[in-house]
């Protein structure tokens, strides 16, 4: 029977040393080049002394011009100096423990707030469906912006790589612009690029090439694939599990399975502003905790590479079944290590569970909860939350301890100022 502690050796041949991988959350704490700082260095080697086997890092950009949000580290070049010098810091603090780090590279395309480009890239000019007016209208990338992109994503694996980090995740997942090619609901391209789900998947399979031709054939190359987008007319359950049997071709070594996007964020186990699309596949007693486990076991029917499953976990109980079901080679534990930052090491000691933070999270008192119905606050809310997490990071990024005490309001304050300030100096500077 696998356990959390046993080690996973992957098609490349490295070997991870235990199942628990600390996911991709993203950290807002670059400077205003795109510059990983000592924050970075001090989050990090503190995760790396939490037990983890793997640390994903939050979105390295391809586009300084389409951050997912703003203090995201940019690769978009051949580094200079002071970035390998950045990046070689941070890649040795992420590794203190003898873990491995893998360093998740991403394009924000229509999900780039408005405060940072009002006219994002995207397959296609089509806006993103959420009230508020946070995002631009987004215009259709030309046939050699593609090709550029797909190079930018090469580089930036090449520089982890020679930085001292130990793999890549290409986040084709929650809505950025790969998973904006896999949907025929923001894809309507009518080139190579759009149209069938070939067509579709082409950006993302002409990355991983071009990524295994760069780092060569023992560097970790995995990626983040939705299951599916949840939403009527877009990416499907079953465009994913084709998509996984290419990107198997292809010579990835982890599919992490997640799910959703902006408007619709399964993600973090919420509803979205319009109906969910149901998907066809069967349920197991698992789905209670971990929200994306049960695609993940009918996929382990169609590919041999390991799945990552995030989005849910808590309990050790659930972990160890999904493991043992083939539903999971690899867990990911995203929310409770904002806080618990060793929860990794707890649960290879026995520990029965994480906490779930985000059940005593609110933005508004619950006297007004009558107001979640609306739209609007229902999106307010959702990002008032996720902020809250964010103030954790940053506290642990520059002081090494968290706020736990911290309300949801006081922490979307917090980051919202952060963030203005971050992009008042971007623009001064030119």
């Amino acid at each position: 029977m696998t356990t959390l502690s046993d080690s996973l050796t992957l098609p490349c041949g490295t070997v991870v040393p235990n199942r628990l991988v600390k996911a991709a959350m993203t950290e807002g704490l670059a400077d205003i080049g795109g510059y990983p700082t000592p924050a970075h260095e001090q989050l990090y080697r503190i995760w790396s002394e939490g037990g983890s086997g793997v640390l994903i890092t939050g979105n390295v950009v391809v586009d300084a011009n389409h951050l997912e949000r703003p203090g995201n580290v940019v690769v978009d070049r051949e580094p200079d100096a002071a970035m390998k010098e950045a990046l070689a810091k941070w890649a040795a603090a992420s590794t203190s423990a003898g873990n491995h780090t893998w360093v998740q590279i991403s394009h924000a395309g229509r999900q780039t707030l408005k405060t940072v480009n009002p006219r994002p890239k995207a397959p296609s000019a089509v806006k993103l469906g959420l009230p508020g007016g946070q995002f631009g209208e987004s215009e259709a990338l030309r046939t050699e912006e593609i090709a550029d992109l797909v190079n930018r994503f090469a580089i930036a694996a090449k520089a982890m790589q020679e930085a001292g980090f130990s793999g890549v995740q290409i986040h084709g997942a929650h809505g950025y612009l790969i998973s904006q090619f896999l949907s025929p609901r923001s894809n309507q391209r009518d080139d190579n690029y759009g149209g069938e789900l070939a067509n579709r998947a082409r950006f993302l399979l002409e990355i991983i090439d071009a990524t295994r031709e760069a780092v060569g054939p023992a560097f970790p190359v995995a990626v983040k694939l939705n299951s599916a987008d949840f939403q009527k007319g877009g990416f499907a359950f079953e465009d994913s599990l084709q998509v996984a049997e290419w990107l198997e071709e292809h010579g990835v070594d982890v599919i992490e399975i997640s799910g959703g996007t902006y408007e619709q964020p399964k993600l973090l186990g919420m509803e979205g502003i319009e109906p969910t699309e149901e998907q066809h596949v069967a349920e197991s007693t698992l789905r209670r905790e971990a929200y994306f486990v049960d695609f993940a076991l009918a996929m382990q029917k169609h590919v041999s590479i390991p799945l990552m499953v995030t989005g849910g976990f808590r309990s050790r109980a659930a972990m160890e079944q999904a493991l043992a079901e083939g539903g999971a080679s690899l867990i990911g534990l995203g929310r409770p290590l904002c806080v618990q930052t060793d929860g990794p090491a707890r649960l290879l000691a026995g520990a029965e569970s994480l906490p779930r933070y985000e059940d005593e999270l609110a933005l508004l008192p619950s006297w007004l909860g009558f107001l979640q119905g609306i739209s609007l606050i229902k999106t307010l809310s959702t990002f008032a939350t996720t902020y809250w997490f964010y103030a954790q990071l940053d506290s642990l990024g520059q002081t090494g301890k968290v706020v736990p005490k911290l309300s949801v309001l006081k922490a979307a304050m917090q980051v919202g100022k952060q963030q203005s300030t971050f992009l008042k100096a971007r623009r001064n500077q030119g």
